[in-house]
């Protein structure tokens, strides 16, 4: 029995043993598993938070391209992508262009118009106003009218002419295009000095000028003008940019165009950009801006600086890469910006009526072949006035590319014209981008190629 006795409590105190040595395994366990969940969150943490870090620099470098796509410069967006010609060859990246500071004057309270600042070319130019067919045939209306061959290099002289610059009228007087309300005619024909612009086909946003950069002054003595086809006008009023009762949005005075002149929405465009002397007869200066800019600097400033300070007719810049018409040829091919059949009929026209390349060592080479068209400032002088009718008649009569058509344009009413002077500044493209904001284009978000 005693013996019995002793082995119960040398089992019961073996038990024990065994339960204190399994519990301290089990805590060794769980403390294990502790340090095992310390160690595995501290590691989780630390992986997301650099998969989070990642990604903010990813976004900084490259997201905000994709948040904020109509903020976009449309001529960096070129320089991230490689272009291909016809023949699979890759073209060079585009380096990005950056603007450059123009010496403008301090306010527009230092500005002061020079009525009489140069002796410009004096000659009288009326414009074909009506069309009368033949019996019997019956050819297609055209805004631009039916000019000949004939006609067209009479055009050229800058003496005094009646000569086709658009809105030709079919007979009886029928409109062949571009019509605007009566109200609006009565609005533009008191405008002296005008900034204009132009949305067809819905193919741009609004984009005001920066009000806080514009003098009262000019708020109040220039005109600011959009003109807008319906779609777009209806586009916009989805957006909210809906019209006030004096026919305003921002600066912007809204100017509706019915019946467009051309299905290629970009030829209609040609209209307000080359014929703000027709649209605006009683302008003496005016800026022309493409769609995808926003106006940062004072219309005055602008004008004192291109056109005053340097005793100048007609203003535009340079183009950011290239210079001769020859590459604008091969360029337009390369990214199918127009027909290439047209593009060559066009070109070996020109080339038979003396176009040359540009060499820049040549001392006879007046300026270069190419502009960069999307901003214009004028004076409507016969010269300004004539230049700019003749530009108009080539993008009529051939390709919408008006960059094909610049340099033929300018240099054979130059050669034709040797004693009658044309002042013309083609100014650095650096101060283009000085004056304006540049975005993309609506149509872009859609589509991998600039058109």
């Amino acid at each position: 029995m005693a013996l019995d006795s002793v082995y119960q409590r040398g089992d019961a105190v073996g038990a024990a043993l065994m339960s204190v040595d399994q519990c301290e395994s089990n805590l060794r366990s769980v403390r294990k598993g502790r340090r095992f969940r310390r160690i595995s969150f501290w590691k989780f943490s630390f992986w997301l938070m650099l998969l989070g870090a990642l990604f903010s620099l990813y976004m900084v470098a490259f997201g905000f391209q994709v948040l904020f796509y109509g903020e976009q410069d449309e001529e960096v967006l070129l320089s991230t992508k490689s272009e291909q010609n016809t023949s699979g060859v890759d073209v060079p990246r585009r380096s990005k262009h950056h603007p450059c500071e123009a010496a403008f004057a301090k306010s527009v309270d230092y500005v002061m118009d020079p009525k009489d600042y140069v002796n410009f070319s004096r000659f009288v130019l009326k414009y074909v106003d009506e069309e009368d067919y033949l019996i019997g045939s019956t050819p297609k209306p055209r805004f631009g009218g039916h000019q000949t061959l004939e006609e067209r290099e009479a055009s050229f002289h800058a003496i005094n002419q009646t000569l086709h610059c658009g809105f030709v009228k079919g007979p009886g007087g029928r409109s062949n295009g571009f019509d605007l309300e009566d109200k609006d005619k009565v609005y533009m024909n008191s405008c002296v000095i005008v900034v204009s612009s132009c949305i067809f086909g819905s193919s741009d946003f609004l984009r005001r000028p920066t009000s806080k950069r514009i003098s009262e002054y000019s708020k109040a003595n220039v005109c600011f003008v959009m003109f807008l086809d319906e779609q777009t006008l209806s586009k916009l009023s989805l957006e909210g940019h809906i019209p006030d009762e004096s026919g305003h949005i921002g600066l912007w005075r809204i100017v509706l165009v019915r019946n467009l002149p051309y299905e290629d929405m970009r030829r209609t465009g040609k209209v307000p950009k080359f014929l703000g002397h027709r649209i605006f007869p009683s302008a003496r200066y005016s800026i022309w801006l493409d769609s995808k800019m926003r106006l940062n600097t004072d219309p005055m400033l602008i004008i004192e600086y291109f056109l005053w300070r340097s005793g100048s007719e007609y203003a535009i810049s340079n183009h950011y890469d290239r210079h001769c018409v020859w590459e604008e040829v091969l360029q337009n091919k390369r990214l199918n910006k127009y027909n290439h059949s047209a593009i060559d009929e066009q070109f070996t026209f020109y080339q038979s009526d003396g176009l040359t390349m540009f060499d820049p060592s040549d001392p006879r080479n007046l300026l270069p072949n190419v502009p960069e068209g999307s901003f214009i400032i004028r004076s409507h002088t016969p010269m300004s006035n004539l230049f700019s009718c003749l530009w108009f008649n080539e993008v009529n009569r051939f390709t919408s590319r008006d960059q094909l058509s610049f340099a033929y344009t300018y240099l054979k009413l130059r050669r034709l014209n040797p004693d009658r002077p044309f002042f013309f500044n083609m100014f650095k493209d650096c101060e283009r981008r000085s004056l304006v904001k540049i975005f993309h284009h609506r149509e872009l978000l859609s589509v991998s190629t600039i058109p």
